[in-house]
């Protein structure tokens, strides 16, 4: 893809991060590092929550204990008051759009599973890795390029250890460089289309894809 088309896409997504509107708390079903760091501060004040990134029903409950021993609504959201009286600082903007469609796509990711692998496939009677990605993330409305090297090109590059569901990870495989791409699923689990399985999820604590594997960016 030229570069007058990846500036193209940039731009698109850029547009799409542009018109989100940001909500006012942290809610159960969000995900990511700041989730992570309500809950090890939880932890550290005695809840039994683990600091994993994902705002379940344990971490609601911890934080409506927290609120009623504040004294504040215990509604079981991290809104303004609550996560000032919590982490000590003014609460960042939460972005509700950018969540649901991180989840959207690992939902709909999950439709494909079986479908053969197809070189050059870009449809559910037959995917490649990167025909396969560009193909889910479309649905929701994000728009890849079309090979994985020049996927790796698009979003910001992410450590492993901040891996979140929708994340795309990045592996050297047939060639130098990022030549196969599949989406984080969370727990160190990521589906893809591989040539040997088709679409299925895979582990990047594996032997043969911790061994190729690259990097990561977020696109969401």
């Amino acid at each position: 893809m030229g570069s007058l088309k990846r500036i193209l896409v940039l731009s698109m997504m850029m547009c799409l991060f542009s018109a989100v509107a940001f909500a006012s708390a942290f809610r159960m079903g969000d995900q990511g590092s700041e989730v992570a760091e309500i809950q090890g501060q939880l932890a550290s004040l005695g809840y039994d929550v683990a600091a994993d990134g994902d705002f379940g029903p344990a971490t609601a409950e911890a934080i409506k204990s927290f609120q009623n021993s504040r004294g504040l609504e215990a509604d079981g959201l991290v809104g303004p008051s609550t996560y000032s009286a919590l982490m000590g600082r003014s609460m960042p903007q939460v972005s509700r759009s950018s969540n649901y469609i991180s989840r959207r796509v690992v939902a709909h990711s999950m439709n494909y599973l079986g479908v053969p692998y197809v070189f050059g496939g870009t449809s559910p009677s037959g995917f490649d890795c990167s025909g396969y990605v560009r193909y889910v993330f479309a649905n929701a409305g994000i728009y890849l390029p079309r090979t994985a090297d020049a996927q790796y090109e698009v979003g910001i590059p992410v450590s492993r250890g901040e891996l979140v569901p929708g994340d795309l990870v990045f592996f050297s495989t047939y060639e130098y460089g990022p030549s196969h791409v599949g989406i984080y699923l969370g727990d160190s689990s990521f589906i893809n289309a591989s040539s040997s399985r088709g679409v299925a999820i895979d582990s990047l604590n594996s032997g043969y894809w911790g061994s190729c594997y690259i990097g990561a960016r977020r696109v969401l």
